[in-house]
């Protein structure tokens, strides 16, 4: 099961619901004996408050790529965040105890026995697994229990409110029709081989004048001049000897590389009865309507069925057919314990089987780095006695492996190939050392070690203008070649409405072809030369232009009337774009039906969304809420 961060609990939980209560912010613990807050006589545990707090900060350090701290976190109002949430739901847990929803006992056993985490190799379930997850979360069976007995009882209540809900028949229409329209277009670019001239070169007065006017891009980052003390499992390598031992050792470690099963990705769509499912089963044999189309007639999405990489052990039942296809495909329906499904096989994954024989090689690299990470690793103690003992890093340096090195560092620094700046938690504490700090043992990712010292702090500054010269000149004439090239669109905004405009002058007006000018009289302004276009057919909003910038499909869909023509200014580019035509959808054909279907539901889901979230601020004005922030407080301080 992928957790995405998250504990298992909080998944179990949320994979209990269709639109799921978590769809709403709304995530339900049990356990613990003291009190963060109440709603009515609901409460919210201090094990409520760490969960979730802890859940949110996981998830948002995957997201980010780097580990969030808490006062991080408070800076993005994570913790009132998660406490809104928690109140919410004790709002509507306080809502369904007060009218009296419930849900008995066989109901909850039937939630728990289908939960995917529980299940064991055969796909059945796991009494120990069960026992062991619930440990690792620090909660009870009784606890866990009724915290599903709560949410199964929130549900209700949920489908109560929001069920039946039913978009309005123009809305879904008039939706699906601004999806499906596309246009027909035209579109010019122009170059600077457009311009009547080419751009002047600027005196050194204007030069300065843009370096004084624009200084923020001329600006030169905060500098931190650091000097660090360093070692890594690389520089150490050639030092450490391998044995057969140490090479078997690093096999078996990364076991999953070279010893895997037969897995397949894989889909599952579950049906209410068996006839929906052959139906369905035949509609795609037929290609009437493929599997995936039947997931948005659903309202689910395809991640909302994805199994991902599977086993024959994790399929159970499904296992044999599923694993009998030799080519990307769908089988069933099969009886699952959710009830009737097909099974779409994404992709075949064949088993790997790579003995340590023939891995052996390879591993040597490997073993080396790490048995050196081993070793420093066994070292970092002294490394620490050393700096705690007052040794400067060149202190350091002399009496130990570690090497010395130094670097001006900002936050906009590129780092070179295997420089210490590539390693974030380097990157991390770079950041945030101050002259003050002592030198403190920092662990690599790759297993290294390194101490860093701040020795200057140069702030931002503006670099001298004889120093930039080149720069300034690119950025001027960038800017001004822009500008031309904008005004230049403009005019030739206007000769492309007169080209398609109609012809207003009448055969008695006109003037003779033939007719001379009167003596005297200047020459007539030759017209313009016409534009030369690129046209576009039949273009929709989602459509891709190859080597084009979007804003010219998105200013295309912007005009309103045929012959319409707008400058389009693309930052480093400029285009004119033209509408040619305007083709109004077909909601009759079968692609526009399973549009019509997907906008449906996504209507639903909003509507439902909205009209709980009503619901849900209703219940926490009705109840009396409570929240006693000193708990709260002293949960934040233990959470890192």
């Amino acid at each position: 099961m992928r957790t995405k961060g998250k504990s298992t609990v909080v998944w179990i939980l949320m994979g209990l619901m269709v639109l799921g209560l978590g769809g709403f912010g709304v995530t339900s613990f049990s356990g613990g004996t003291s009190e963060v807050g109440s709603v009515g006589e609901t409460r919210i545990t201090a094990d409520d408050y760490a969960r979730a707090l802890q859940a949110q900060m996981r998830e948002l350090s995957q997201q980010m790529g780097e580990p969030v701290s808490l006062q991080q976190a408070q800076q993005m109002g994570v913790p009132q965040s998660v406490q809104a949430q928690l109140v919410a739901g004790a709002a509507l847990g306080e809502q369904a105890r007060r009218i009296g929803v419930s849900v008995g006992d066989a109901q909850v056993a039937q939630t728990i026995l289908q939960a995917g985490a529980f299940q064991g190799p055969n796909g059945s379930f796991d009494r120990t697994a069960y026992a062991e997850i619930l440990r690792r979360e620090n909660l009870t069976e009784a606890e866990f229990e009724a915290s599903v007995r709560e949410d199964s009882a929130r549900l209700i209540l949920q489908r109560a409110v929001a069920g039946g809900v039913v978009p309005p028949a123009p809305m879904v229409d008039q939706t699906a029709a601004w999806l499906l329209e596309t246009r027909d277009f035209s579109w010019r670019e122009l170059t600077e081989a457009d311009l009547p001239s080419p751009v002047a070169e600027p005196d050194e007065a204007t030069l300065q004048a843009w370096h004084e006017a624009n200084g923020d891009r001329f600006t030169a980052p905060e500098t931190r001049a650091i000097t660090y003390a360093w070692v890594t499992p690389d520089m150490l390598s050639s030092e450490v000897a391998l044995d057969e031992a140490a090479l078997r050792a690093v096999y078996d470690e990364n076991i999953d590389q070279f010893q895997r099963p037969a897995r397949r990705m894989v889909s599952r769509l579950v049906f209410p009865d068996e006839a929906e499912a052959q139906a369905a089963r035949e509609a795609i044999d037929a290609g009437t309507l493929p599997f995936e189309g039947f997931v948005l007639q659903r309202g689910l999405t395809l991640d909302d069925v994805d199994l991902g990489e599977v086993t024959e052990a994790q399929l159970g039942a499904a296992a044999e057919p599923v694993f009998a296809l030799e080519q990307p495909g769908v089988v069933g329906p099969l009886p699952t314990d959710l009830g009737p499904a097909l099974f779409s096989v994404n992709a075949i994954l064949d088993p790997v089987d790579v003995p340590f024989e023939e891995a052996r090689e390879g591993l040597r690299g490997e073993a080396a780095l790490s048995a050196a990470a081993r070793l420093i690793r066994d070292r970092g103690a002294d490394y620490e006695d050393l700096l705690a003992g007052g040794a400067t890093l060149e202190d350091l340096v002399e009496q130990t492996e570690l090497e010395l090195g130094q670097i001006d560092w900002s936050a906009e620094s590129v780092p070179e190939e295997g420089s210490i700046a590539g390693y974030e938690s380097f990157v991390e504490r770079a950041a945030s050392v101050s002259t003050t700090d002592f030198p403190q043992l920092v662990e690599l990712a790759d297993g290294g070690v390194f101490a860093l010292r701040l020795d200057e702090l140069v702030p931002p500054t503006l670099r001298p203008f004889d120093e930039v010269r080149d720069e300034v000149l690119a950025d001027w004439r960038a800017a001004e070649r822009q500008r031309q090239l904008l005004a230049l669109a403009a005019e030739q905004r206007l000769t492309a409405i007169s080209e398609t405009a109609p012809d207003t002058e009448t055969p008695e007006t006109a003037a003779p072809e033939t007719a001379a000018p009167e003596a005297g009289t200047p020459a007539p302004v030759p017209a313009p030369a016409p534009l030369d276009w690129t046209a576009e057919e039949g273009l929709s909003r989602n459509d891709w232009m190859d080597g084009l910038p979007p804003e010219l499909l998105s200013q295309a869909f912007a005009l309103s009337e045929p012959d319409e023509a707008e400058v389009v200014d693309a930052g480093d580019r400029v285009f004119l774009v033209r509408l040619d035509g305007i083709n109004e959808a077909d909601l009759t054909g079968e692609d526009a039906a399973q549009i019509l279907e997907g906008v449906r539901a996504r209507l639903v889901q909003s509507l439902q969304a909205d009209l709980f979230d009503y619901y849900a601020r209703h219940a926490q004005r009705e109840a009396q809420v409570q929240l006693n922030m000193q708990a709260i407080d002293a949960i934040n301080a233990q959470v890192q």
